[in-house]
């Protein structure tokens, strides 16, 4: 599996969100907070699992994020993504109060771990 350089992990840290576009070019760009933790990236839909964009992350497993001036080419992992505590926390570190719409259930059902596609 290829990680994040630590240029990446420099900018990807500075930003409060990405432009995350699940699957080929046809979907809908969305923007979402994102988190680190232990050097992997993270994303919730704060709607669950019948979101449309992790719907499509979970069927392709392939995007694009934008990070200002910065795009990437990833891959998008919704199954086997490990303990929610960590990810709950580094949100509430984060975002604080509004972290609470990516820590119901149903966001923790729809975590999403996003790994860079090696150039």
């Amino acid at each position: 599996m290829t990680t994040w350089t630590p240029e990446e992990l420099t900018w990807l840290t500075a930003s409060d969100s990405l432009v995350l576009r699940a699957g080929d070019d046809e979907h809908a760009e969305v923007e979402i907070g994102m988190i680190i933790v232990h050097g992997d990236l993270y994303v919730r839909a704060h709607r669950g699992v019948q979101s449309a964009w992790y719907r499509t992350a979970a069927d392709q497993g392939h995007g694009r994020i934008r990070v200002g001036n910065h795009t990437r080419d990833v891959l998008l992992e919704t199954h086997d993504i490990g303990p929610a505590e960590p990810i709950d926390a580094a949100y509430q570190t984060k975002y604080g109060r509004s972290s609470a719409l990516v820590a119901s259930p149903a966001a923790r059902s729809a975590t999403v771990r996003i790994t860079p596609v090696q150039p």
